[in-house]
């Protein structure tokens, strides 16, 4: 039986990094829709994670890796808003899962912790952005997420030819109870 763990990551960054940058170069030769077009190589990947790692904040970003059997196999963020009018609000950002590790709910195990930690943070909405279409967005519709709205011709697509129409969506938190 394999056992999935899920971690917050905060000094012990660099010792991530190796495998935050691999997840995200599979994906994205996989054809992930997360920002990157080909040609996209490690050194790419490895950049990317250094400027995530050189802003982590309890208060700005969290990174939160799942573990399967104790290797990183996928990550998610949590990027609280910084405007005083939006300190109620958080963003779901790079939710990936290393494409030998899918359909094992990993990525369901790290929205959960995420969803998890946003409410105890006080937060009352989160918000994503997915690929229109992709494999991504019925895992979040599953998850409570509701359609915002489409951008059409939103992003490039990883080939680099064409563009992609994007889904945002929106999930609204309740408040948690008060006990007392």
């Amino acid at each position: 039986m394999t056992e999935i763990s899920i971690e917050t990551v905060t000094a012990e960054f660099p010792a991530a990094r190796e495998a935050l940058a691999e997840i995200l170069h599979a994906c994205v030769l996989r054809g992930a829709s997360v920002g990157f077009v080909l040609p996209f190589d490690l050194d790419r990947a490895r950049a990317f994670w250094d400027g995530i790692g050189a802003n982590l904040s309890p208060h700005h970003r969290c990174l939160f890796v799942a573990r399967l059997d104790g290797r990183i196999v996928g990550t998610v963020q949590l990027v609280f808003a910084q405007q005083d009018n939006g300190r109620h609000r958080a963003e779901i950002a790079k939710m990936l899962v290393h494409p030998d590790a899918r359909r094992r709910g990993i990525a369901r195990r790290l929205m959960e912790h995420a969803e998890t930690v946003a409410r105890a943070r006080g937060m009352r909405l989160l918000m994503l952005d997915t690929e229109t279409g992709g494999e991504a967005e019925p895992l979040y519709r599953g998850l409570g997420f509701e359609l915002t709205g489409v951008m059409p011709s939103f992003a490039k697509a990883v080939s680099g030819d064409g563009l992609i129409s994007t889904s945002f969506m929106h999930k609204e938190l309740e408040a948690e109870p008060v006990t007392g």
